[in-house]
């Protein structure tokens, strides 16, 4: 959808360059400029919402809790007693 944005847009920089008028030419060069915009911002929030993450792969508290368990329990498991944990 965005990229109609950008081709709208150039059409509009298009006529702006070709007329006579100087209020279309105005007109002309704003509606490009408004339209370069929001194919950006539409660009742009494509791009950032494909590399956004699920929801649904998030870790639940819980879930963040028995982990964080289990990798303190291995690494007690791994260290000598006789040494002080490290940081």
């Amino acid at each position: 959808m965005h990229w109609l944005f950008l081709l709208l847009g150039i059409g509009s920089l298009f006529i702006a360059m070709r007329t006579a008028s100087m209020a279309l030419m105005v007109v002309c060069l704003l509606a490009s400029l408004a339209l370069f915009v929001l194919w950006i911002v539409g660009w742009y929030s494509q791009r950032v919402g494909d590399s956004s993450r699920n929801d649904v792969q998030m870790i639940d508290p819980a879930e963040l809790r028995r982990l964080r368990e289990i990798a303190e329990a291995r690494r007690n498991a791994t260290t000598p007693p006789g040494e002080p944990p490290p940081l």
